[in-house]
């Protein structure tokens, strides 16, 4: 006969209980701990490793930066300054230059000489550009002073004379000058003249003429005697006509005007009077281009 199997002591079913508890909850925490190591390796091998990396914001994505986009622009250029600003195209001059330069890119030149060594700074005064244009190149040494200067952004008139006997200014003329070239030294350019009591409006203002050609426009005046004189940058005088008798209140002139000059070049046609209390008492101008 089999002997009976002794009995539990008290407690010991619920000390045993209590091991096979916390084994199954050590075990599984060993198992969340394993999966987690596993998901950040997967995570990492996934994502190249960028976690160092901050994730670019909405907007540094649309706009790349010049270190990590390959284009023209990946190097900046530098900033604007006198040294390094580049003239504007010669198509950008919405006038007829005439004097003292003949396009952009002799202005350009003048420009540089002028940040190297200051050369010529009376370019940068729009009343003595007027007065120089009026006396060394038109020839009216008479007219002598700056009346009046006005500028308005890019363009300057200014009003040219003499001193009559009882000691006033009279203005001869009012030249208009406009900036040529860009940048804070682009010089003054003489492109014509704002007329009133005597005009040149025929050729018409930057048209292609041959020789010889019509000039005219009109008059206010006693006992005029009018001087046409064609210009061309770097010769000089390269048309002249005698006196010609006009007068009356807004009157029409006009002469034939015979020239020789190269085709292509910019002439400058001036008309003048006086005689009365000086040899130039008036002048007009005009700029045209000989046809090629």
């Amino acid at each position: 006969m089999t002997e009976p199997m002794p009995s539990s002591k008290p407690g010991e079913s619920v000390r045993t209980s209590r091991r096979w508890l916390w084994v199954m909850t050590a075990a599984a925490a060993a198992l969340a701990v394993a999966v987690a190591v596993l998901i950040v390796i997967v995570v990492r091998s996934e994502n190249g490793d960028r976690g160092a990396a901050p994730t670019p914001s909405a907007s540094s994505a649309a706009t790349p930066s010049m270190s990590t986009t390959p284009s023209e622009s990946a190097t900046p250029s530098p900033t604007p300054t006198e040294s390094t600003t580049t003239p504007t195209p010669p198509s950008r001059f919405r006038f007829q230059p005439l004097w003292p330069f003949a396009d952009i890119e002799e202005a350009a030149v003048w420009q540089r000489a002028y940040r190297d060594g200051g050369h010529q700074p009376w370019h940068l005064d729009a009343g003595l550009v007027a007065r120089r244009f009026t006396q060394s190149y038109l020839g009216y040494q008479e007219v002598d002073r700056v009346v009046r200067v006005a500028i308005s952004d890019d363009q300057a008139w200014v009003d040219v004379g003499f001193r009559l006997p009882d000691g006033k200014d009279a203005t001869a003329a009012v030249v208009h000058l406009a900036k040529i070239g860009s940048g804070s030294y682009a010089p003054w350019e003489v492109v014509g003249t704002k007329d009133s009591t005597l005009s040149l409006t025929t050729p018409r203002y930057g048209a292609t003429v041959t020789s010889p050609m019509v000039v005219g426009g009109r008059i206010t005046g006693v006992d005029e005697s009018l001087v046409i004189r064609v210009l061309r940058l770097g010769t000089g005088e390269v048309g002249r006509s005698p006196g010609i008798p006009a007068g009356g209140q807004n009157s029409p002139w006009s002469t034939t005007m015979p020239f020789s000059a190269p085709a292509g070049s910019v002439l400058t046609i001036a008309v003048s009077t006086g005689g009365h209390v000086a040899g130039v008492e008036r002048f007009a101008i005009t700029g045209v281009r000989v046809r090629s």
